[in-house]
């Protein structure tokens, strides 16, 4: 979960940035794991698995969200929680501390992109969500992924569509449309500094020497009243696109975004009773044979 860019953090980091950022996106990826919850175990659950994982690597593993998922999803297994930043597995760790998993969890600190990986074990199951699209050279670690399993290991690859959309049409109502300008501007950034997001991992694994033995996408999209969390979440996101389409929004635009930004107007988006998550993600699963 989830990243290698300030602006397109969303899942577990592959690179440095500042430790300010860093705090931000932490809290970003546990409102992902909180409000996701329910779409994350659904994940974990159709994995197409001939028999339960007793160990489990978790790349670009973030805050945990998939590390607690799958210690969950199977009782019986150690996770070994991999990402470069080190404020993410300190998070981690005090989460597993909290709830009596810590003797279940281990991390360790690592540039997925560096030419060696460290020692990571033999997994049964490798989980990567959110994270592949951030890698310099994602053929690279693929290749790793497949040379760490043993005959028979799988492989999940879980990515998102981009960032979720929070608002209902026609809102914010001075500047309808203007989340779609917004995903729009920030699209065009990731085009170019993040060329792998929305990709399709298929035959990208199958170049790496696995056989694809399922893909899947799960539509979400959840009622703001759900979770008091989802403003919190939408207030984060959206301070995120901002700081990747602030150069190409018009200034009206602008404008009407820092308003929903503002958490003393009555226009900030926390007041809105009128939210919802509205994305999807993909899970790939592919087999060493």
């Amino acid at each position: 979960m989830t990243h290698a860019h300030p602006h397109t953090a969303h899942h577990g980091a592959q690179h440095g940035h500042h430790q300010q950022d860093d705090a931000g996106q932490a809290e970003i990826l546990d409102l992902d794991a909180e409000v996701l919850a329910e779409h994350i175990a659904a994940i974990t659950a159709w994995l197409p698995l001939k028999t339960s994982p007793r160990q489990i690597v978790d790349l670009g593993c973030g805050t945990g969200a998939g590390t607690f998922a799958l210690l969950n999803r199977f009782p019986e297994a150690h996770v070994l929680a991999v990402d470069a930043s080190p404020g993410h597995l300190q998070r981690l760790r005090e989460k597993a501390c909290a709830q009596h998993v810590d003797d279940r969890v281990h991390t360790v600190q690592a540039d997925l992109d560096a030419a060696a990986w460290p020692d990571l074990g033999t997994p049964d199951l490798v989980w990567a969500s959110a994270s592949m699209h951030h890698m310099a050279n994602p053929g690279h670690a693929l290749r790793n992924v497949h040379d760490l399993l043993p005959p028979g290991g799988l492989f999940a690859v879980v990515e998102l569509a981009g960032f979720p959309r929070f608002l209902p049409a026609g809102a914010p109502e001075d500047r309808p449309g203007l989340e779609d300008r917004c995903h729009a501007a920030t699209d065009h950034f990731h085009a170019e500094h993040v060329p792998h997001r929305g990709a399709d991992w298929g035959p990208m694994l199958t170049a790496a020497g696995f056989t694809l033995d399922g893909e899947r996408t799960i539509t979400v999209n959840i009622d703001g009243a759900h979770s008091e969390a989802i403003g919190h979440y939408a207030l984060g996101t959206l301070r995120r696109i901002r700081g990747t389409a602030a150069e190409t929004l018009p200034a009206e635009d602008l404008a009407a975004l820092d308003r929903l930004l503002d958490t003393d107007s009555p226009h900030s988006i926390l007041r809105r009773d009128d939210l919802s998550v509205r994305t999807e993600r993909t899970v790939w699963a592919a087999r060493r044979t």
